[in-house]
């Protein structure tokens, strides 16, 4: 048996050791019923954890599902962690993966959080109306952002409460290895011991998705009925997950936010950069192995020697044994045909994904002056003319967003889209957002979704402005068809707009504003302008 069929023997074991059903000692009243009450409890398979009560919704923090990652168990594959006695507090975050800090002021001032960071950081948190109370709700894993190398899953745009409040949902958001110690791809320089270190991210995703299907019941949740959903790098999680053969049955539907992962690393890509990592830290080839050892200190500096020109540098590897092939390249994958799939984008992505501060202010010229060397040779006058045609109110700046965006995002959720829907099997649904944010110019910027999936409005003031009245329009309709679809595998509920599934006859997608409607292939003009542009779709 190899050593990640070791780890999910282990883990099962721990499971069946521990007992998944909860004792009647430990059983804590509905905390929808009750108001709030006593701290509540629960158990888990390696012991029993105490939470929060928050507006009614049972809050459990930092509960370890795997053990500690370091030394020896750096670039390995999860193993459970250890049993604990008596009642294990789960009031307070877990750690976060080592990584390169990300700005926390400005824009993201809001959604800032400040937890620890260490290799020990196999935890996730969990929100419920209820505990051991009998029901069996749909459950929502939530894959945090941050390409594969940063950010955490404790951001309090995330916060459950509402979810939990608004749809009888439990919500889960977790943390897992990231940059080199999640993807650093060792098996070419390293030898076997190594073959699943470019994926070992993805494994800790699994892992935790295994700890939802043995332990969620006692949460409340039902774990037949579990949602994945991700935005931007978690987007890519959740695809790439699709793909994967171990993670097959784990979850029922899936949901792709500004994220489309078409294809993953090739072998001989992700060696290139693990070569670029072993230079930064001044360990020759023939010793890759020694970076078990070097301190996370030395690795996160040459994470972020190796990233600062190429920010999506790390990421799950076609290792033909863990990944297969490429998530949706040529084709969706039918290991999860079954699996009902929301896939969409924010209309203009790129004001705040990667654009120069100058795309702000572009004239015509200084239009075809940011385009051209992006074009692959097509002629960057006859794009600015046909879409100056179509969109004659925009300006410079206007089409240099919308390009730029419908030539990533667009064109990358529009093939995932096509894709799932040529399985001719579960439903694939579209959508677009359209709304736009107060702030500093950002229109529709990357991210926005956030705060209207999870309903934080209130929470995102640097993003959203103050009194965001119009945001929280739009939040009264995204939240709902998410919650909707974790709780039937379609979008639609009484209230809400119609929203048909996507193919490609009808191209119906979802325009989601202050008020939403369903459109048929939206900007067929552009979209197929778009399309006929050189160079590849999607992120990955």
């Amino acid at each position: 048996m190899d050593e990640w069929g070791m780890a999910r023997g282990a883990h099962r074991r721990a499971v069946l050791a521990g007992g998944v059903l909860l004792t009647a000692a430990l059983a804590t009243r509905s905390l929808a019923q009750s108001g709030g009450g006593p701290a509540p409890v629960a158990q888990t398979a390696y012991g029993a954890v105490r939470g929060e009560s928050q507006g009614g919704v049972a809050v459990f923090k930092g509960v370890p599902y795997g053990a500690p990652t370091g030394g020896g168990a750096r670039f390995m594959p999860p193993e459970a962690p250890g049993r604990w006695s008596g009642v294990r507090d789960a009031k307070k975050f877990g750690d976060q993966c080592p990584q390169v800090a990300e700005p926390t002021n400005g824009l993201y001032a809001s959604w800032a959080t400040n937890t620890g960071e260490s290799e020990d950081c196999l935890s996730l948190n969990v929100w419920t109306p209820g505990v051991a109370d009998g029901k069996k709700r749909p459950v929502m894993v939530w894959l945090h952002g941050g390409g594969f190398s940063t950010l955490n899953g404790s951001s309090p745009v995330y916060d459950g409460v509402k979810l939990c409040q608004r749809g009888d949902v439990v919500l889960v958001t977790l943390n897992h290895r990231l940059n080199l110690f999640g993807y650093l791809y060792l098996a070419d320089l390293a030898g076997p011991k190594f073959a699943d270190s470019g994926n070992i991210g993805q494994l800790d995703l699994i892992f935790a998705l295994q700890w939802v299907r043995d332990n969620i019941e006692g949460f409340g949740g039902d774990p037949g009925r579990v949602t994945i959903f991700g935005e931007s790098g978690g987007g890519g999680k959740v695809s790439t997950l699709m793909a994967m053969p171990a993670a097959k049955g784990l979850f029922q539907r899936a949901v792709v936010q500004s994220g489309p992962w078409l294809k993953a690393i090739t072998p001989e890509a992700a060696t290139a950069t693990t070569k670029q990592i072993l230079a930064a830290i001044g360990v020759p080839e023939s010793s890759a192995g020694d970076l078990q050892h070097a301190t996370p200190d030395r690795l996160v500096a040459a994470v972020e020697k190796v990233t600062k020109d190429r920010p999506l540098a790390f990421g799950p590897v076609v290792d033909g044994k863990n990944l297969p092939g490429d998530p949706f390249d040529p084709a969706a994958p039918r290991l999860t045909a079954d699996v009902p799939l929301i896939v969409g984008y924010n209309a203009t992505e790129t004001t705040a994904l990667g654009a120069p501060k100058a795309a702000f202010d572009l004239d015509w010229d200084g239009l075809k002056a940011q385009l051209a060397p992006t074009l692959g040779g097509a002629d960057p006058d006859k794009l600015i003319a046909d879409m100056r045609r179509l969109r004659p109110a925009a300006s410079p700046s206007d089409l240099y967003f919308i390009i730029t965006t419908d030539r990533g995002m667009g064109a990358g959720s529009i093939a995932m889209a096509e894709r799932k829907s040529a399985l001719g099997a579960a439903a694939a649904y579209m959508y677009r957002l359209e709304f736009e944010t107060p702030v500093e110019r950002l229109r529709s910027p990357h991210g926005l979704d956030l705060p209207l999936v999870f309903d934080t409005v209130d929470k995102s003031a640097s993003f959203l402005g103050t009194g965001a009245a119009d945001a929280q329009k739009v939040a009264e309709q995204m939240s709902p068809a998410w919650i909707a679809f974790a709780r039937t595998g379609s979008p639609n509920a009484p209230g809400l707009p119609s929203w048909p599934r996507y193919d490609t006859r009808s191209r119906s997608t979802m325009i989601f504003n202050v008020v939403s409607r369903a459109v048929n292939d939206p900007y067929a003009e552009e979209r197929a302008i778009i399309a006929a542009l050189p160079g590849p779709v999607g992120l990955g």
